[in-house]
Order: C-alpha cells, then sequence, then structure tokens
C-alpha cells in the first residue's frame, strides 16, 4: 500500500485508480463505466465485451486483499442509463455476491443518474461523513474538503527515454480527484484548464509507485475555483473515451 495523505486523513493507494480508507475499512473507486464495450457496440463500434467482467474481477481482488467491508463507488457506474440493466449475467453475478456481503453505497454520476441499486447497494447522490464529502464531480463551493471522480486525470511521464501515461490522482488544498477505474476508460491531461478550474492551485498529480507516492507538481494558479463548463461530459458520448 502506498500513503496518501489527505485534508488530515489517512488513505493508501491500493492500485493504480483505487483507495483504500483505513479508518472507515472501505475502498474508494470512481468511474467503473460498467457496459462501456456494449454500449459502443449498440453504435456499431465492436468491442470485446468483457470489460464489466474484468473492472468488477479487479475490485473483487482488491476487496480480498484489503479486508475492506464497505466500497464507495463514485459515480458514472454505468457507462449509460441502461447498462445497469443491460449488465452481463457473470458481471452481475459477481457484482450481486459483492453487494451481498459489503455495505456498498453508489454515487450517482452523470452518466447514470439513474442506477437504482438493481444488483444491490446503496444509491445517494453524495456521502458525507468523517469531515470529508465524496460525490461525483468536483464542486466550487463545498464546505468539506471532497473526493470526486469525473475527469479521469491522466499524466505523462518520461523515463529511460520514453514516455509513459499513467493513471493519477490530483491533491489540491480542498480536492482530491480519482483517475478512472473502469477496464475501458480514457483520460484527461492532469494538467487540463477544465481540471485547474475545479482544483486551483497549488496541486499535485500523484501516482503510486511500489511503497512511496510520487508526486508531479501541477502549474495550477493559486486562484480561488471558478466555475466550470463541462457540458461536453454530458451524455451521449459515443466517441470519447470519458
Amino acid at each position: 500500500m502506498v500513503p496518501l495523505l489527505f485534508a488530515q486523513h489517512r488513505f493508501a493507494i491500493v492500485a493504480p485508480a483505487a483507495l483504500y480508507w483505513p479508518a472507515q475499512n472501505a475502498l474508494l473507486v470512481a468511474d467503473l463505466h460498467l457496459e462501456k464495450a456494449s454500449f459502443f457496440a449498440r453504435q456499431g463500434q465492436m468491442l470485446p465485451p468483457y470489460d464489466s467482467q474484468a473492472t468488477l474481477a479487479e475490485l473483487a481482488d482488491l476487496v480480498r486483499n484489503t479486508g475492506a467491508t464497505r466500497v464507495f463507488c463514485l459515480g458514472d457506474n454505468y457507462h449509460d442509463g441502461e447498462g445497469e440493466a443491460r449488465l452481463e449475467a457473470e458481471a452481475a453475478r459477481r457484482l450481486s455476491a459483492m453487494t451481498a456481503t459489503l455495505e456498498w453505497i453508489w454515487i450517482t454520476g452523470n452518466h447514470d443518474r439513474d442506477v437504482a441499486g438493481l444488483w444491490g447497494g446503496k444509491v445517494v447522490d453524495e456521502w458525507t461523513g468523517a469531515g470529508l464529502a465524496l460525490r461525483h464531480q468536483a464542486t466550487a463551493d463545498s464546505a468539506l474538503p471532497e473526493i470526486s471522480g469525473h475527469y479521469h486525470p491522466k499524466i505523462r511521464i518520461a523515463t529511460r527515454g520514453r514516455h509513459l501515461s499513467r493513471r493519477c490522482f490530483v491533491r489540491g488544498r480542498q480536492h482530491l480527484i480519482m483517475p478512472a477505474f473502469g477496464a475501458l476508460t480514457g483520460g484527461m491531461a492532469a494538467q487540463d484548464p477544465v481540471i485547474e478550474a475545479c482544483v486551483g492551485g497549488p496541486a499535485e498529480a500523484i501516482i503510486g509507485l511500489k511503497e512511496k507516492p510520487v508526486c508531479f507538481p501541477l502549474p495550477f494558479r493559486d486562484s480561488p475555483i471558478e466555475a466550470v463548463d463541462d457540458s461536453q461530459f454530458a451524455l451521449p458520448l459515443a466517441t470519447t473515451g470519458r
């Protein structure tokens, strides 16, 4: 586990895109985008139809490895409003088994505002507790430090003469934006002005490497958070990676 501190709380990076919260014995993940492949298939773009199984198998491994008893899914749990009912049979079986034995909280996102907990779990618009807010999208006027998803941050780093793209967490004073967990999710550059407008400065991109976090300062202005026009993230998203 790689330690990560935010808002005086201790977390651990336990996968490229997951956090373990020891005080709550909880896993936090964002942007599963289950059934993305089947959504694209309906648009005529055929992808291997195993994304939901792969995503849930990885999540089940993390539950087993950490011993977590709670799971928070921070929105865009399904890629579209019909994805929950369309969930592939084996993925639905695995998900139902997990929600039956864990406290499972679905936070709604812009892709799945009508998620109903068909395969178990509790559905909320956001969760607050222990002095933190968990929601899908960062807000400008949050009264609490918040952890969110939505933007799928990635960072491009140079190593041994090559450039590699890695999912990353973006941490500011009041905001921690999580990378996308789903198997078929794309990403937005961590230094993108849209993310800057949410987080403000100072901020850093963080990846977990072995037993320590590696931090990359982001060139964000130390200024108040501005309103964000994120209409590009509204459905339908038939040709975007987010």
